[in-house]
């Protein structure tokens, strides 16, 4: 693996409240990562511009609001928000194949009328927070790693682009998945550094070993006092080739 190819499989999350600390980050980082994620956070502090802004800088966006709701409901926020510009968008696979079906069928509809790109859609598995004495109070009695290949199998009925899930379960996902279904995990983390309150974590190497094609992290980065370093010892711990 090239050090550009590391770099691209990378994705900061912008786990900031101000819209000048986000922008301050992307020019600090844009020249080692593509793409930067703009979580719920950033998003209610800053507003929808925040995404054209980021976008200005020459990079990627993927948009995480994790929506859930209704079909109509969210097919519809999912439309305004893929007019925004992001490259990537989620949805929680717990709202059903329903909700996701016609999510993906509106974004490729008015896509295609309007001339813009659709967003690949991501379905949210189960939060890299949750661990498995946490699901019989969701109503879940499955095993969590069942839970979350239930879940992934339903966003690929319905048409989804990948999904996100932890760490953990990527190798009985990478199993499973269909031909170009993206596998992105958050949970990542340097093998010098704490998991805060995320359970499920790896580190960036044992995830790509694992099958992922994404990493997002956040704190790690953008709390660190050097997030340039941050980026490079990430980026240091992926083997190349």
């Amino acid at each position: 693996m090239s050090p550009d190819a590391k770099a691209e499989q990378l994705i900061v999350a912008l786990d900031v409240s101000t819209q000048e600390k986000a922008i301050e980050l992307v020019r600090m980082l844009k020249d080692q990562v593509g793409t930067f994620k703009i979580g719920l956070q950033l998003f209610t502090a800053a507003g929808p511009n925040i995404v054209q802004k980021i976008l200005q800088e020459g990079v990627q966006v993927f948009l995480d609001l994790k929506f859930h709701d209704i079909p109509n409901t969210v097919s519809q926020a999912a439309l305004e928000a893929a007019r925004l510009g992001a490259q990537m968008m989620t949805l929680h696979t717990l709202g059903g194949e329903a909700m996701m079906k016609q999510t993906r069928d509106t974004l490729q509809e008015c896509s295609l009328k309007e001339g813009w790109p659709r967003p690949r859609l991501l379905g949210v598995t189960l939060l890299t927070s949750m661990d498995q004495q946490m699901l019989p109070s969701l109503g879940i009695d499955r095993p969590l790693d069942q839970e979350v290949l239930h879940l992934a199998r339903s966003a690929q009925e319905a048409g989804l682009d990948g999904i996100v899930s932890s760490p953990r379960e990527l190798p009985l996902l990478r199993q499973e998945r269909r031909e170009g279904f993206l596998l992105v995990t958050p949970g990542i983390r340097s093998g010098k550094a704490k998991s805060d309150d995320q359970r499920r974590t790896m580190t960036a190497s044992e995830a790509l070993a694992a099958g992922a094609d994404y990493l997002v992290v956040g704190r790690p980065i953008v709390q660190s006092q050097d997030p340039v370093q941050a980026v490079q010892t990430l980026l240091g711990e992926i083997p190349i080739g």
